[in-house]
């Protein structure tokens, strides 16, 4: 008797096993640096100061003429302090100088979140800073002695100081939306883009690090050791860029005829990457010199917005002015 044979399976019948494809590596366009947004700030100060400059340029016969010659010059009634387009550019000057005063009102109070990120009034407040100079220069008629010498070099300590506080500001790491990052946020951060530069350009994870690795830091470098440290930092990640870019050279020319968007993109994760290590070893020492910055910004901003204060109020005073 012949055993029954077993019913063989219909693979017809059933679905065929799930093959698990490789990950599709990134394309061009996915690693091209973003396209960056609109930026209608940029736009206004770039023209603010081009009109600014024009002026200056139209005017400099009469800026550089003595106080003497500058009475008969038929520019004069436009271009004086109390003149057409030199109040009009000190009431501007003012405009901008009280527009600077919301920024902190903004960090302060919580309850104006509605008015946005304060990231967002971070970047107003340093373009709103950039015209002032060259505002209240137009405005004084390049002219910097008695009351309006009072309020442009106190305005003018507040604006250096506000150049060395955002420069420190940008040493501390931050999310979009302006908050300081943690040390483990940081860390978190720094592993997704060492993996994301190996992904991009194919090379090992270990040399990435050992070449975009920064240089060891002092344990209390002080304020000033602080500050030149950022300086030097500056220059080295340029110098890890370098190194990084001879390492993707060394692979071969046709690899860099047909990879320049990839090697832009590696490159700007390079950047992000250095800063970040940068940063987070510097965290200590960047955080404290930014709380003494704080301590010299505000008396110097109060006293300067009091000079402005008097100096309108002296102005109003003696009638000095084309509106009334």
């Amino acid at each position: 008797m012949m055993a029954q044979s077993s019913p063989m399976p219909d693979r017809r019948a059933q679905p065929p096993p799930l093959g698990v494809e490789p990950p599709e590596r990134p394309s061009l366009a996915a690693l091209a640096p973003p396209i960056a947004a609109r930026r209608p700030g940029r736009a206004v100060l770039l023209l603010l100061l081009g009109v600014l400059t024009a002026i200056c340029v139209a005017g400099a016969r009469y800026y550089l003429a003595p106080m003497a010659a500058r009475v008969r010059n038929p520019w004069h009634v436009w271009l004086k302090p109390s003149g057409y387009i030199g109040q009009s550019a000190g009431l501007l000057a003012l405009a901008l100088f009280l527009f600077l005063w919301l920024y902190p009102l903004r960090k302060t109070f919580r309850w104006l979140a509605f008015t946005g990120a304060i990231s967002r009034w971070l970047n107003a407040h340093v373009l709103a800073a950039l015209a002032l100079p060259l505002l209240v220069a137009v405005h004084a008629a390049w002219r910097f002695g008695g009351v309006i010498g009072l309020g442009f070099w106190s305005m003018m300590v507040v604006w250096l100081s506000g150049i060395v506080g955002r420069y420190i500001y940008a040493r501390i790491p931050r999310g979009r939306a302006g908050v300081e990052l943690t040390r483990e946020e940081i860390a978190r951060r720094r592993a997704a883009l060492l993996v994301q530069i190996a992904q991009h350009s194919g090379l090992d994870l270990a040399t990435i690090q050992e070449i975009l690795s920064p240089t060891p830091a002092a344990q209390r470098p002080g304020v000033w050791g602080t500050l030149k440290r950022m300086v030097a930092d500056d220059f080295a990640r340029r110098a890890a860029e370098r190194r990084l870019r001879r390492l993707w050279d060394a692979r071969g020319p046709r690899r860099r005829a047909a990879d320049r968007a990839v090697i832009r993109s590696v490159m700007r994760l390079a950047r992000q990457e250095v800063a970040l290590a940068q940063q987070v070893r510097m965290l200590d020492a960047t955080q404290a010199v930014f709380r003494y910055w704080h301590i010299f910004h505000r008396p110097v901003a109060i006293a300067a917005l009091v000079a402005v204060l008097v100096h309108v109020a002296v102005v109003v005073a003696l009638g000095a002015t084309w509106l009334w």
